[in-house]
């Protein structure tokens, strides 16, 4: 019997049982649902729109709203992989500012504060070109400027400083406003993920066990504990105990399904749909957040972008480069550079960040270029004030959940896409651009109003698939964990993975995801500690 299972194995969940198992006097048994992360697309950068589209994914039906009637997602797609999402994300690595932590703190989160988090950030890097206060070096994580930078990416970078935006060493120092490269998770030209950075050194332990192909079906309360975890895989039903904990770690959609479908969350919707109320917690399921995409795509008046590498990748000449050098662009995520910055005056912090792709058609709902090179700029709200929630539909533990987002339900979030997408499109119109830009393909008719926007913004935008929320930090009655991540009214049961955040930081959530899967591991260890002394 292990002492610790973690139910997930994405960004936090490899964390933690990597973290977990280095206590040798411990022992670790973590589920992951999907397979091993053994596909090339995943450790090659520039494959990125194949991990982004492909069968890696769990595509989970959500409901459109009036405000967004004609999304272009209309599934929530979660990581299926071991390594979750940063097996198959866009390796962007960006903490967010610290009043987003600061903001958690303020909100019930105690001991979440910037000051709070930030030695996990630096425990968790290993950073290949920055250092100081908030950088480190020696971790696990590998945090690298990219290796390839697309000439085309260095003229976006400077039609910004042409609109305005200043350029910036540093999006993770604490002031995210200007324009500048990302900092990824890659090294060598290979992912960096947190399977390949934590959870691979850590499987040449012998207290840490990882089934894959494991999916977690239902937690076994027993006097207000939770005891085990009962799991399919292969077609047999399995039940696994843990002497200490289970900590749930399978994101902001699939951990309060679990919890629900094991009767933890609203009493009242668990009795409508069926299952038996084990433990009365109304928060679980609430609080939804997740930012919004909006995609710009511009014909480009020669072949300037990544379009050819999607099909050239795979041939002897980029197979070679790759296996010899690990070097050109078949080692560019893509998304090499990007901006934040204000479109609300009221707004004391950059609220938008915007990703620029040197190719067209590379994420899914990106209307490619048909016998043309492109390029793409997204568009993305930071701080979305809009809420929705995860509700079962059944109480079968097979059928997917009730994902109701709520995009655009505030008229804030509308407003600050409108501004977004219309200083997107300042920004591809300067002079530096106009060069290589031969016409604009999305929109596909003018703008030239503000309603004109708006009415964009409704007919195009869709979920950046940044789910958080579902099981927030707090110690009021619509919280789900406590500071230490410990499920309120429950023993030997703590949440460590996005759902936890009170409010989605401002930008990409792996590297805040990995942070919490580094804080769970600490507060379980130093908890033992302090029990042994």
């Amino acid at each position: 019997m292990p002492d610790y299972i973690v139910v997930g194995g994405g960004s936090a969940g490899c964390v933690a049982a990597a973290r977990l198992s280095e206590d040798a006097a411990s022992s670790v048994q973590l589920l992951e649902e999907g397979p091993e992360d053994r596909s090339i697309a995943i450790h090659l950068p520039v494959m990125v729109y194949k991990t982004a589209t492909g069968n890696l994914l769990q595509r989970l039906e959500q409901e459109p709203t009036a405000e967004n009637p004609k999304a272009k997602t209309p599934t929530m797609v979660q990581a299926r992989v071991l390594g979750g999402g940063s097996s198959v994300n866009a390796m962007l690595y960006v903490r967010g500012i610290p009043s987003d932590y600061d903001r958690w703190a303020e909100a019930g989160a105690e001991g979440w504060a910037y000051d709070d988090v930030l030695p996990f950030f630096r425990r968790a890097e290993d950073n290949d070109s920055l250092s100081g206060p908030a950088h480190a070096t020696g971790g696990p994580l590998k945090v690298s400027s990219p290796e390839y930078v697309s000439p085309l990416t260095r003229v976006w970078l400077k039609a910004c400083q042409e609109r305005g935006i200043p350029p910036v060493p540093d999006f993770n120092a604490g002031n995210q406003a200007g324009s500048g490269l990302y900092q990824l998770t890659l090294r060598n030209g290979r992912r960096a993920s947190a399977a390949v950075c934590y959870l691979k050194p850590a499987r040449k332990r012998p207290n840490l066990s990882v089934s894959t192909n494991s999916r977690a079906v239902r937690l076994i309360v027993e006097n207000k504990r939770v005891t085990g975890v009962e799991y399919m895989k292969g077609g047999e039903r399995i039940i696994a105990r843990a002497e200490r904990e289970v900590i749930v770690a399978a994101g902001a959609i699939n951990s309060p399904r679990l919890l629900m479908v094991s009767g933890i969350g609203p009493g009242k919707h668990l009795s409508e749909v069926g299952v038996p109320v084990i433990h009365d917690l109304p928060g679980v399921g609430r609080n939804l957040q997740d930012h919004m995409d909006v995609y710009l795509v511009y014909e480009l008046s020669g072949d300037h972008g990544y379009d050819k590498y999607k099909k050239l990748h795979w041939k002897a000449w980029a197979g070679l480069q790759y296996a010899l050098f690990r070097q050109g662009p078949v080692c560019s995520n893509i998304i090499e550079g990007g901006a934040f910055w204000r479109v609300n005056p009221d707004d004391p912090f950059a609220d938008v960040q915007y990703a620029f792709l040197a190719g067209s058609g590379v994420e899914e709902g990106v209307r490619p270029v048909k016998g043309a090179s492109g390029c793409t700029l997204n568009a993305c709200q930071t701080r979305p004030r809009s809420r929705g929630f995860v509700e079962l539909r059944s109480p079968d533990p097979f059928a997917p959940p009730r994902i109701v987002p709520n995009y655009l339900s505030d008229p804030y979030d509308l407003e600050t896409m409108a501004r977004a997408v219309k200083l997107g499109r300042e920004i591809m119109s300067q002079p530096v651009l106009k060069p290589y830009i031969r016409r604009e393909i999305l929109p596909e008719h003018p703008l030239a109003t503000a309603e004109d926007y708006r009415q964009y913004v409704k007919d195009q935008a869709q979920g950046a698939l940044h789910p958080t929320g579902t099981c927030r930090i707090g110690a009021d009655p619509m919280a789900v964990v406590d500071s230490k991540l410990r499920v309120h009214g429950l023993s030997g049961l703590r949440i460590a993975d996005a759902s936890i955040m009170p409010y989605v930081p401002s930008g990409n959530t792996n590297a805040p995801a990995i942070m919490v899967g580094e804080r769970a591991a600490d507060f379980i260890r130093t908890g033992r500690n302090d029990m042994r002394t």
